[in-house]
């Protein structure tokens, strides 16, 4: 998903007026509960443009995208590209606007996992170096740029998802609680999502060995594309037969991003491949274990809030058994939320757009 930005004509008006902000919804996501629920959740606009792209390789995701988001700009003629994060989408909208000679600005800049078979870890570091501002969301995130000799329009804004979680996390279905019959910090709380594990049978059969041997209540919110990978790989019936049986585990549908929060929040613990689910936790103040060699996010192993375990069952077992035992204490100090802003991201990205137009002297289209 990217967005363009245009200023308002109204030079008087606040900042949030003199900006007209399109929405472009390239279609990446497309299931409901990882598309369509944002926008029925949470005041967001509707997308202006949806482009309907769907899944496929990578190169040919990213193709479609690289020319249906430059038609786009080229009807929008927008000031500034705004791209987030670290998807398929982000490379594309940053690609297509910089070939254009659009400014492009990245939400989340700076990130490395140093691990380059990530597909996330190139489309970040080919975003960074197309673009002209870019929104640090801790200092490390800065330090890395800077390594790589990009100091140019780099700010230290602090997270955009610190600011969703300090303004959603109060309004989480804990309805979601009651339907599935759980008690605050009575389980564990897992999700597995990324090529990585899901692409690699040994790291497959290694986490479903793990959650095997854990013995503890767990929820598994998983996609369809992860239990047909578990069914063709012969994991899923005897995953489901043998915990079904210790009625530690229920496997349920992916849930929306306030169910999410509620499941992240309650949790005693939570099992991860995923950077956001990892940091929301850390946000949350809830104990993780991130099933990866690394994580881009390492802000948040500050105290052993998070803590980075390859998918290896006789690593896995014994550490998540050890922080069960604990009821979801943090060997020592509190989560740093600092580290991530003070939860008014958004504002300062706002804020660093208008200024960076301003002196530019560049003349932004007035609104039809």
């Amino acid at each position: 998903m990217v967005a363009s930005a245009v200023r308002r004509h109204n030079a008087q008006a606040p900042a949030q007026r003199r900006i007209r902000h399109r929405l472009l919804h390239t279609g990446q996501h497309y299931e409901r509960n990882l598309s369509d629920v944002f926008f029925d959740q949470l005041p967001l606009p509707k997308p202006h443009h949806a482009l309907g792209v769907g899944s496929g390789s990578h190169g040919a995701q990213t193709g479609v995208m690289l020319e249906r988001i430059e038609s786009v700009l080229q009807q929008e003629k927008p000031d500034v590209v705004v791209a987030y994060g670290d998807t398929n989408s982000t490379l594309a909208g940053a690609l297509a606007a910089a070939k254009l000679h659009i400014p492009v600005a990245h939400v989340e800049a700076g990130l490395r996992s140093f691990n380059r078979k990530m597909p996330e870890e190139i489309n970040r570091v080919a975003t960074d170096h197309l673009s002209d501002l870019l929104f640090c969301p801790t200092r490390s995130a800065i330090e890395h740029l800077h390594a790589e000799g990009i100091r140019k329009g780099v700010a230290l804004t602090g997270d955009v998802m610190l600011d969703a979680v300090l303004r959603f996390a109060p309004l989480a279905q804990k309805k979601t609680l009651r339907r599935l019959k759980l008690q605050p910090s009575q389980y564990a709380l897992v999700t597995v999502h990324r090529a990585e594990n899901t692409d690699n049978p040994k790291k497959l059969a290694e986490i479903v060995t793990a959650l095997a041997g854990l013995s503890v209540p767990l929820v598994f919110p998983m996609h369809p594309r992860l239990r047909n990978r578990l069914a063709s790989e012969k994991l899923y019936a005897p995953l489901k037969k043998e915990l079904d049986h210790a009625a530690h585990l229920q496997i349920i549908d992916p849930v929306s991003y306030l169910e999410m929060l509620a499941l992240e929040a309650s949790a005693r613990m939570v099992l991860t491949d995923s950077g956001g689910v990892q940091k929301e936790a850390y946000f949350l103040g809830v104990p993780c274990i991130t099933l990866r060699d690394e994580t881009e996010w390492t802000d948040t192993l500050a105290h052993g809030w998070n803590r980075v375990v390859p998918p290896e069952a006789n690593k896995l077992v014994p550490l998540a058994r050890s922080l069960w035992l604990r009821n979801g204490a943090s060997p020592a100090g509190k989560a740093n939320l600092r580290a991530f802003g003070n939860g008014q991201a958004a504002e300062k990205i706002v804020q660093a757009i208008v200024h960076h137009l301003r002196p530019n002297g560049r003349n932004l289209r007035k609104d039809p």
